[in-house]
């Protein structure tokens, strides 16, 4: 099941604002900032907060505060660098041994995906995008794989988000879906094939 502890809804809460850039890119916060958006408390947010610093999100300075991590001309290369090698891989792993549970969750992600294609919802699409990263990380058997790609995941959404489109969203949703259909039939060379695909497709700037 999805990890419903208080300070993980409020990794998700803080990712998302990120993502999503109502936390504008090297702006300066403090935790009681971050409490009040996350509608978490104290101890959860902190934790959320080490999380996030650790994915390169949030830029602890010490007798300043927090900064949000600005935007490199060179993330986009980067990120999508680790993910052409490693998500293909994670993709086929989870099609050979996700178990039934974990595949009607991402049935339900692939619900979610055009339910927002159907409402032009974005940061809906990015929420359900945050879950499928999810599921695929807890599905996957290697541990080494998922640790790196967690971070650039999100560091690749806020990139995506920053340029997204109606018709960007709907691609993507597209390509996911089929990524997810692949998983859900068992079926690894066509989730690896799929994956590639929809990486190259968030690699295009």
């Amino acid at each position: 099941m999805p990890n419903s502890s208080q300070s993980h809804l409020a990794y998700l809460a803080l990712e998302h604002a990120i993502v999503t850039l109502a936390l504008t890119p090297g702006a300066l916060v403090n935790e009681k900032q971050l409490i009040d958006l996350s509608g978490h408390g104290r101890t959860p947010v902190r934790e959320a907060i080490q999380k996030l610093a650790w994915q390169g999100l949030i830029v602890v300075k010490p007798r300043v505060g927090l900064q949000i991590a600005e935007i490199k001309p060179t993330d986009h290369a980067h990120v999508m660098q680790v993910r052409r090698e490693l998500e293909p891989i994670a993709a086929a792993l989870v099609a050979e041994q996700a178990t039934d549970g974990q595949r009607n969750q991402l049935v339900e992600c692939a619900r979610a995906m055009n339910d927002c294609a159907v409402s032009g919802d974005l940061a809906g699409f990015f929420a359900a995008d945050k879950a499928f990263d999810e599921i695929l990380e807890e599905s996957c058997p290697n541990a080494f794989i998922t640790s790196a790609l967690g971070p650039v995941q999100t560091h690749s959404r806020r990139l995506w988000y920053s340029k997204a489109s109606p018709e960007r969203m709907d691609r993507s949703i597209s390509l996911h879906v089929a990524v997810i259909r692949a998983i859900q039939q068992g079926k690894a060379t066509e989730a690896r094939k799929a994956m590639t695909t929809l990486i190259d497709y968030l690699g295009q700037k």
